[in-house]
């Protein structure tokens, strides 16, 4: 009987996820798909068409969808008109953002890159590590740190005060605040890609160049950077997918003059214009899924060997020699800039919480502790909110560890349709947390019928089902690339000695992998405690509501507070929160790796 229920417990895993993934993430996003092409029972292209033919989305482009046999004499018109400038639209809009993005993420991680891979300092390997954190951060309480620190009565006019400078302002609620938040997530990922690239070079081709007599410019051209540049490439790719999608930042630092497609969308569901949304989120989702699948193309292609000798590092600092260094003086500034952009945000939040009109106060704790107190229906209050994220972060944890260990079982596993099962399992990684909501809120929040019976799942069940779609494919890779590394010699032994798979699983694999399990776990701990984008669509009252969502209610509603004071309050709690959330799960199972 034992046998038989241990040869039974991996397809049953399999069965299960398939399962969850079908019910909270397929059928919701499908219903999402379904509603912009169906209305009235009846298949039609109508709100597609709509949507792409209307210059609010698409600028100048709508004309094109509306006669396409008028673009001809359009451009006719446009070029003897003197090629006026012209607009593209909501779509347009968050491209050329994501663009932008793109661009500061990549000038401000190159130098970065050169940095870790070029040079030996004191605190290198921990400097490399840090790199992943941005990852982990709740993008919500980034955007108060920003607007903390670049405000008019931010720490950076405080500081060019007592300089003697002028103050900066008009940095806030522009396209340069969008950009410059999206870099700190984004730039550390092009740093890590490229030094990874970096550190593989192989410095016997470098020498190679050099003896043969080209300079150390020319065989940096010749030999290194095209090394870097598929890595450079990767790099701006994803960020490009990951701007074009993003939603918080710009909420928070753009609001609705700045909306990009993912804010306009959410802006559609709280209009209750869910037609309109669902057909936003259609095109959205197209978008999105031909860029990863870009992406995907392009990095299968890259076959990257590390070389067998790498390049040696350089000492960082070498006396006073280093301050007529032009490289190493401008790398010095670079990493001002960095600690500008990277620290700034996050310490001038907390310095700000504990900041009032007359100096130093806890007067923006004190007003949490009054919204805990009060009694009032729609108080935000910080406790439920605390409590909330962390049930959720643990419920998020025993779905999606399991469902990310099952998906990794069969990617490393392999075998007829594994690659097939793996890219569907993988899909949320590549569909909006806004989309997601959306679909879950369309069919398990509002029902759906199964066999004359109302089905509904809301409140804590709908969050925690949401977290665990967008946190489990963290979780699987992390472990996937340790699983494919065990020996299969090890897990033959013990199938020979009459184990059976998911024995093997249990006592050998699984023990070999616990560091990449843990380092997943605390992955997807993290992503539940900052997610935002499903959650603020799916919460409702006192019970579902998490910090992220709270934190929100008090960037956009003034009203509860008389600055920004108590955001930062309520986002520095966030911090502590999510730092002692990491820490313990890094203690308890030892150090990640990431």
């Amino acid at each position: 009987m034992a046998r038989r229920a241990e040869r039974l417990a991996l397809p049953v895993g399999v069965v299960a996820t398939f399962a969850i993934l079908l019910v909270v993430f397929y059928y919701p996003v499908g219903s999402v798909l379904v509603a912009a092409v169906v209305r009235s029972g009846r298949l039609t292209l109508g709100p597609l068409a709509d949507v792409l033919g209307d210059p609010f989305y698409t600028g100048v482009l709508a004309g094109a969808v509306r006669d396409p046999l008028g673009v001809p004499a359009g451009l006719g018109g446009w070029v003897r008109a003197g090629f006026p400038s012209i607009g593209f639209g909501l779509f347009g809009f968050t491209a050329w953002q994501a663009a932008l993005s793109t661009v500061a993420s990549v000038a401000v991680g190159l130098p970065g890159a050169y940095l870790l891979a070029r040079f030996e300092f004191v605190g290198r390997r921990t400097l490399r590590s840090l790199t992943i954190v941005p990852f982990v951060l709740p993008s919500i309480m980034v955007a108060v740190g920003f607007l903390a620190m670049f405000g008019q009565n931010g720490s950076l006019n405080d500081l060019l005060g007592l300089l003697g400078l002028g103050p900066v302002g008009g940095v806030l609620f522009t396209l340069k605040a969008v950009v410059l938040a999206h870099a700190f997530y984004n730039a550390p990922l092009v740093t890590r890609l490229v030094t990874t690239a970096w550190e593989s070079v192989d410095a016997r081709r470098v020498e190679s160049a050099r003896s043969l007599g080209a300079s150390r410019l020319r065989a940096f051209r010749d030999v290194v950077l095209p090394e870097l540049a598929p890595a450079v490439l990767t790099a701006a790719l994803l960020t490009f997918v990951f701007t074009f999608l993003s939603f918080p930042i710009v909420l928070a630092l753009g609001g609705l003059q700045l909306a990009t497609v993912e804010v306009w969308l959410y802006a559609r569901v709280q209009d209750l214009a869910l037609g309109e949304a669902a057909t936003l989120g259609t095109i959205e989702t197209v978008l999105s899924l031909s860029l990863t699948y870009l992406y995907l193309r392009y990095e299968a292609r890259q076959v990257r060997s590390r070389g067998t000798t790498t390049l040696s590092r350089h000492r960082l600092s070498v006396g006073w020699r280093t301050l007529r260094d032009p490289v190493r003086v401008g790398l010095f500034a670079y990493g001002l800039v960095v600690v500008l952009l990277f620290v700034g945000p996050l310490v001038s939040m907390v310095v700000e919480s504990f900041t009032g009109p007359n100096g130093l106060t806890t007067a923006n704790y004190a007003f949490l502790a009054r919204q805990q107190a009060a009694t009032a229906v729609g108080t935000i209050r910080p406790l439920p909110a605390v409590r909330n994220s962390l049930l959720f972060s643990l419920g998020t944890l025993l779905l999606a560890v399991p469902m990310g260990v099952v998906v990794s079982v069969l990617a490393a596993r392999g075998g007829r349709g594994s690659r097939v099962a793996e890219t569907l399992m993988s899909a949320p990684l590549a569909v909006s947390g806004v989309v997601v909501g959306l679909g879950m809120l369309q069919t398990l929040v509002f029902g759906t019928t199964v066999a004359g019976h109302r089905l509904v799942a809301s409140g804590p069940v709908a969050i925690v089902f949401a977290h665990a779609v967008a946190a489990y494919p963290f979780v699987s890779r992390n472990v996937t690339p340790a699983l494919s590394g065990i020996d299969s010699r090890l897990l033959d032994s013990a199938r020979s000695l009459g184990a059976s798979r998911f024995r093997v699983l249990l006592d050998v694999e699984l023990p070999l992998v616990a560091t990449a399990v843990l380092a997943g776990a605390a992955f997807a701990f993290a992503i539940s405690i900052g997610e935002f984008d499903s959650t603020v669509l799916l919460s409702q009252g006192v019970n579902t509501y998490t910090m992220p969502v709270a934190l929100e209610r008090y960037i956009g509603n003034r009203s509860v507070g008389p600055s920004l004071g108590p955001a930062t309050a309520m986002g520095t709690v966030l911090l502590v929160v999510t730092a002692a959330s990491f820490l313990v799960i890094d203690r308890l199972g030892g150090r990640w790796q990431p």
